[in-house]
């Protein structure tokens, strides 16, 4: 009993100035005599003060004050997520509380103190929000509550919060707000554009009695004669297309951006794709490729897809060696008997790595239709837009456009030979990945 309560007790930083500076009496009344007697005063007072604050810290019981953290079980990678402490005051005076929380490693942020006023029985609620940028796990420490009173010469230290873990999964706050605007028709505020339909390429799906404004040459003759009246066939999408994201872990794609790596850019886009494309009625899988290893998660038009799916996304990592897409393109020749719509997340950075997985990326394209989608480095291209004055900012400025002007060469280079590629900036991936998945079922591509 007594190692708790000296283990919860501190003194305050104006005890130790009003301590300092009786001191400091001491010392001058060596000088004038007079002020001894007024600096024992005032130390009997301080010491009497100081029983009383204590007194009043630990005459509540064990449990003066209440501490509640509430966050969700499992937090959003590249979002802010929202946390909050929910605090009781169970005596019958006003107190102050210093909170200090002992927040992840991975945030970095040694500094967190929160200080609230809380009122006799008052209850009050603490929001603050956190941002991770890497996917994993991450210990919260203990919630370190300090109370003090209205004397504050101490504060005591209440029992703080056990530690917790929390799993950082793929951006799916981003997919529940795009599952929000499509369920409310709103995904054109988002940057989602409507494809419109060239062509009647698609599934056949009834006939139906002719309407104005349907197309005329829908007509079919055959249920007009019999009918008496024109009939009109009415077509749909096809549906239960293979669509599988290919996701490259490379060390091209440890690249960082904005606090968040292009592989994790790549991963959230995939995890709101999918999404989409199973709300199209299409089958959706996964392929990761790092190195030598090629992984892959069977397409399926299942609602458990997607868990399977953020399961999958959630423990990748980039690997620092390159790639091997002859492997890739073996497995993929190997396992898929069906032709599939394949969108390779990637990055080449000069013609030269593009020359070299070329060839294979022409294999896939021969079986299967390939999109390749890789970054624009945003950062170079803010060079190519400075003013320069000097021969090093030409300099400089020069070799970033000449590495920009290579990202449209390779773009080029890809349509040469019928294959599909898409080159967007990370902020801007999941909107460009959408609008093409989009055009290309509008197209009948797929």
């Amino acid at each position: 009993m007594l190692k708790a309560f000296y283990q919860s007790l501190f003194f305050t930083t104006r005890f130790y100035v009003l301590l300092g500076s009786t001191a400091m009496l001491f010392v001058v009344s060596y000088f004038l005599p007079p002020l001894y007697i007024v600096s024992e005063l005032i130390i009997a007072l301080l010491s009497f003060l100081l029983v009383l604050d204590i007194f009043f810290l630990y005459a509540a019981g064990n449990q003066p004050l209440e501490v509640t953290r509430n966050m969700a079980s499992r937090f959003s990678n590249g979002d802010n997520n929202d946390i909050r402490i929910k605090l009781i005051n169970n005596y019958r005076f006003p107190v102050t509380v210093i909170l200090m929380e002992e927040l992840p490693v991975q945030f970095q942020i040694r500094d967190f103190r929160k200080k609230v006023k809380l009122k006799a029985g008052e209850e009050q609620d603490l929001h603050y929000t956190l941002r991770p940028v890497e996917r994993g796990e991450y210990h919260f420490g203990k919630t370190n509550a300090f109370v003090r009173s209205l004397l504050g010469l101490s504060q005591r230290h209440v029992a703080p919060l056990n530690e917790e873990i929390v799993k950082v999964y793929p951006s799916f706050l981003q997919l529940r707000n795009y599952e929000f605007f499509s369920f409310n028709g709103r995904l054109q505020e988002m940057g989602v554009h409507k494809q419109r339909v060239t062509g009647h390429s698609m599934e056949f799906d009834h006939i139906k009695e002719y309407v104005r404004g349907d197309d005329v040459r829908m007509l079919n003759w055959k249920a007009t004669a019999r009918r008496g009246t024109p009939m009109v066939n009415n077509y749909v999408e096809e549906r239960s297309q293979q669509v599988y994201c290919v996701i490259d872990k490379g060390r091209a794609m440890k690249m960082p951006f904005e606090g968040l790596t292009l592989l994790d850019y790549a991963i959230n886009a995939s995890l709101i794709f999918s999404n989409i494309a199973l709300q199209k009625g299409d089958k959706t899988g996964l392929v990761t490729l790092a190195a030598q290893q090629v992984d892959v998660l069977p397409s399926s038009s299942k609602k458990t897809q997607m868990n399977l799916i953020l399961e999958k996304l959630y423990a990748q990592e980039t690997q620092w060696e390159e790639s091997d897409y002859e492997r890739l393109s073996v497995t993929l020749r190997s396992v898929f008997s069906q032709r599939s719509l394949l969108i390779l997340f990637t990055n080449f950075e000069s013609m030269t790595a593009l020359q070299r997985q070329l060839p294979y990326l022409r294999r896939l394209s021969k079986y299967h239709l390939l999109l390749v989608v890789f970054f624009e480095n945003t950062e170079l291209k803010k060079v190519t837009k400075d003013n320069v004055h000097t021969v090093e900012g030409i300099y400089r400025q020069v070799i970033a456009q000449k590495f920009a002007y290579e990202k449209k060469l390779m773009v080029r280079e890809l349509t040469k030979y019928g294959i599909l590629s898409l080159l967007t900036p990370p902020e801007q991936l999941t909107l460009n990945v959408i609008n093409k998945y989009l055009e290309l079922k509008a197209r009948s591509l797929i």
